[in-house]
């Protein structure tokens, strides 16, 4: 028998579970979306427009952990049977989470109980992992340690792969399909609910400045993973006459030792090489203090030729 649900999320992942579990004859009780900002939301656009209602909200609970009153009334007022939280990054308390008669998924882009927190993405590539998957879970007290609805892997981290392609164009598309499966099971009373091994659990902080600073000292290997896990954000950086230069759509390229790592190597229309220990470092582009640029339009404007030294971030 189709449910009556209430989304949580974020565009894409939950844009596409709406049309989805619409498409699968589920109602729609209520969508909350990300709180209203200076760019329209497509999840809010999305629900506006088929006339359901739309909840926009960023805080659910007080900063010591108490829920909000009017939220636990809205989500209340929905009558929902079950909560889909799709790419869902706030904290829901338990007087919500817990509300619906069938309780809440929530959707993790890792393998679980590996890599849990909110950084999953970035510390998969930063730590080298060649293979990751989904992971639909049923949310409890902890981060990402509820029992496993549905888990989905084999997906192959590639050595091109950043944080951002490897969600927009790989674990989205594959969670939109594992959230639909664990909402089905939900539908034909056929749920599973498999415990987390806490032997195999691993959590990792949250990817700042202080994780994004590049230190020439490292290996090229190393450099690459961490430039592409922390593309888009926060972005990795280096620093150009002091100023910080963040790196972006960087590739791994052959390269001997013959130049200090760290010396731009080139400049040209594919972007700026940069010496690392044991490889070279193309960049396609980068930030500065001018917004998002390709990596030649900087080295031209700030007068960056082959032979200058970059520094540690």
């Amino acid at each position: 028998m189709p449910l009556s649900i209430a989304l949580f999320g974020q565009a894409p992942l939950a844009l596409d579970c709406l049309d989805r579990l619409l498409a699968d004859g589920h109602r729609i009780a209520g969508v909350f979306a990300p709180a209203a900002g200076d760019r329209p939301d497509p999840l809010a656009t999305r629900a506006e427009a088929l006339g359901l209602r739309c909840i926009r909200r960023r805080y659910f609970q007080t900063r010591d952990g108490q829920p909000i009153a009017r939220a636990l009334e809205e989500h209340a007022e929905l009558g929902a049977e079950l909560n889909v939280l799709a790419s869902f990054t706030s904290f829901l308390p338990a007087a919500i989470r817990d509300a619906a008669r069938h309780g809440s998924l929530c959707f993790h882009p890792s393998l679980l109980p590996r890599f849990r927190g909110g950084a999953a993405l970035q510390w998969q590539i930063l730590e080298g992992e060649v293979e990751t998957g989904v992971t639909i879970f049923v949310p409890d007290d902890g981060v990402d340690t509820g029992p496993i609805a549905v888990q989905r892997g084999g997906v192959q981290i590639a050595p091109d792969d950043t944080a951002g392609t490897l969600f927009f164009k790989k674990l989205y598309p594959l969670g939109v399909e594992a959230m639909l499966e664990a909402v089905r099971d939900v539908e034909r009373g056929t749920r599973q609910r498999i415990v987390q091994d806490e032997r195999l659990a691993t959590h990792q902080r949250l990817v700042d400045d202080a994780v994004a600073a590049i230190d020439f000292g490292r290996s090229a290997l190393e450099i690459d993973r961490q430039v592409r896990g922390c593309d888009p954000q926060p972005g990795a950086f280096v620093r150009s006459a002091g100023r910080v230069l963040r790196l972006y759509e960087a590739r791994l390229e052959p390269g001997d030792d013959a130049l200090a790592p760290g010396t731009v190597r080139a400049v040209d229309a594919s972007g700026l090489g940069i010496a690392l220990r044991g490889g070279t470092l193309r960049v396609a582009r980068v930030r500065a203090d001018a917004g998002k640029e390709t990596a030649q339009q900087f080295a031209e404007r700030a007068g960056l030729t082959p032979g200058a030294r970059l520094e540690n971030g």
